[in-house]
């Protein structure tokens, strides 16, 4: 009885945690995203880095994340902009021709969602 519990409480579990792992964007390189950013565009991806440079006001800005392949701008208009040096996740959708605070950036990663 109680090895058949276990049994039905790990299949749950695998279960539950299958369907987590299948809502989480793919992780990208940036470097990929640069090769091709029309085949990004628009969809939901996620890359994670340190943070190189950032700028912004009263929440919002934008900051460059660099994950040993390449660098890109992340725009974050709820979730703040993080420090110089900072290591993070971000999930987002990829824009091009993307303007803010009065500079141009050709790709940029739109922040939807944050982990640290």
């Amino acid at each position: 009885m109680t090895n058949m519990r276990n049994r039905i409480l790990c299949v749950l579990l695998l279960s539950f945690a299958g369907l987590l792992l299948a809502g989480c964007p793919p992780r990208e390189s940036v470097a990929k995203i640069n090769q091709d950013p029309g085949r990004f565009a628009g969809k939901e991806i996620s890359i994670a880095g340190r943070v190189t440079d950032s700028f912004g006001a009263m929440g919002s800005g934008v900051f460059q994340l660099d994950d040993g392949t390449g660098t890109m701008w992340v725009f974050s208009e709820r979730f703040g902009v993080p420090a110089s040096g900072a290591k993070l996740a971000v999930i987002g959708r990829i824009e091009q021709g993307f303007a803010f605070g009065g500079r141009n950036f050709a790709i940029i990663l739109r922040e939807t969602q944050r982990r640290h």
